[in-house]
């Protein structure tokens, strides 16, 4: 070694944490191609979720129940405040919206016989009902989105319950996509679209602008079914205080409050990983306003995005949600992303459990395409079979959790039940720091 190299620091190169190897990546694909990069699923980063609560079970001041003996019920009713049917379901989790089109025949089939045999609901999604969906859905929501694709008057009397989409989670503020290539004979049909043409849906509805029009096109709905079915109004996370607010002085019957962990078919990455909230964020403002107009549990709040187990489900309730919704975790359960077909992720240039191009429709799994070769390998009853184990194991890891902490009833559970483990979960949700009575901002302390 010379004294020129004695005087150079031996040290391991340094990459930059703001200009990283995959942000050099995205600005070298930018420049080379002058689009913006799509995708699906919901965002990557890390942030505040529900792993970052714990329960606090019960012991001496408060008594558990016995798993064998003592009962822990799971039952909901969605749709109190003004529907004559409300939908009836025996475990807190819904399927969310994906549509016939985003998602495969099979796989539409597949989560309708998957909800019904766990006695819950399953929903469209855009592109309107398929004969298959409604056929194996016992329950099944009905999307009314601002694309109106699909949409008509005869399908929306067929279904137990209407969602007014307003936003999603995982692009708040914008539109869907569905990229040419899924768009096949049977969708373009269904939606009334050229084969093969890209489409994206519209960010905002055509025929309201704002919280009074919408009061006037619930009462559209609600005409249009006899005032018969639960009217939802499904937001993205963004304002959730003030959005539930207006959704329930628009008359809505369930709030379906969605946040940046939610998963979407196709949109601009950028919007995944940059705008909205995450769903930790979203629930106490929500409750808070609920409570504020005297309307808690009267207008019941479905909490969805990145939800994956019973100990989410119950954390979202011990909040003050009344039911959680899955789409991505759904996905999985069918076989999304399944390591058995490695090898062709390795061909499409990724891996099993990082396969978010939805959007190209070549999903070897059969769940996210259109091809009928790809979509073969779905068997729909074993799929059902499949969602219906993982509803089974999420309810009973909840019902574990609510006897422990000493509830007869998941909606038994309570902010009381829970601590968090960060200060930025611990101001998000109000729940004081692990071994402490404190959380930022609560009232009365003095910094």
């Amino acid at each position: 070694m010379t004294e020129h190299d004695k005087r150079i620091p031996q040290t391991a190169p340094i990459q930059s944490a703001t200009f990283s190897n995959p942000i050099n990546a995205e600005i070298r694909r930018a420049a080379a191609t002058g689009i913006y990069d799509i995708r699906g699923g919901g965002a990557k980063r890390k942030v505040p979720h529900f792993d970052d609560l714990l329960f606090l079970g019960a012991s001496i001041s408060r008594y558990p129940l016995e798993g064998y003996r003592e009962k822990c019920a799971t039952n909901v009713t969605l749709g109190t405040r003004f529907a004559k049917k409300p939908i009836e379901l025996d475990i807190p989790i819904t399927i969310a919206g994906m549509s016939f089109g985003a998602l495969s025949a099979q796989a539409k089939e597949a989560l309708g016989r998957g909800a019904s045999a766990a006695g819950t609901s399953t929903t469209t999604g855009d592109g309107g009902m398929t004969p298959e969906e409604r056929e194996h859905s016992t329950k099944l929501v009905y999307q009314y989105l601002p694309s109106r694709y699909g949409m008509n008057p005869d399908d929306l009397r067929r279904a137990d319950a209407i969602e007014v989409v307003v936003g999603q989670g995982a692009k708040p503020g914008g539109g869907g996509m569905l990229l040419g290539q899924k768009i096949s004979d049977r969708v373009a049909e269904m939606r009334t679209l050229p084969k093969g043409i890209d489409q994206r849906s519209a960010c905002r509805h055509p025929d309201w602008t704002g919280p009074d029009d919408l009061e006037i096109k619930i009462l559209e709905l609600r005409e249009i079914t006899g005032w018969q079915v639960p009217i939802y109004v499904k937001v993205g996370g963004t304002r959730p205080y003030y959005d539930t607010a207006l959704a329930v002085k628009a008359g809505a019957d369930v709030v379906v409050l969605d946040g940046m962990q939610g998963g979407t078919a196709a949109t601009q990455d950028v919007f995944i990983e940059h705008v909205g909230l995450p769903t930790l964020a979203c629930i106490r403002p929500a409750v808070r306003a609920l409570q504020d107009l005297g309307m808690h549990r009267e207008v019941q709040l479905v909490i969805s995005g990145g939800i994956r187990s019973g100990a989410d489900v119950a954390k979202a309730m011990a909040l003050g949600a009344d039911a959680v919704s899955i789409g991505t975790a759904a996905m999985v359960a069918l076989g999304d992303n399944d390591p058995k077909w490695e090898a062709e992720y390795q061909k499409l240039g990724t891996t099993a459990g990082a396969y978010d191009d939805w959007h190209e429709g070549l999903d070897p799994a059969g769940i996210t395409t259109q091809d009928p070769e790809l979509a073969a390998r779905l068997d729909p009853v074993e799929g059902g079979r499949r969602l219906r184990n993982y509803l089974k194991v999420m309810t009973l890891e909840a019902q574990t959790i609510a006897r422990a902490c000493g509830h007869n009833h998941l909606h038994n559970l309570e902010p009381e039940d829970l601590c968090a483990l960060t200060v930025e979960a611990a101001a998000m949700t109000q729940v004081p720091m692990a071994g402490t009575d404190w959380y930022p901002g609560k009232p009365g302390i003095n910094y």
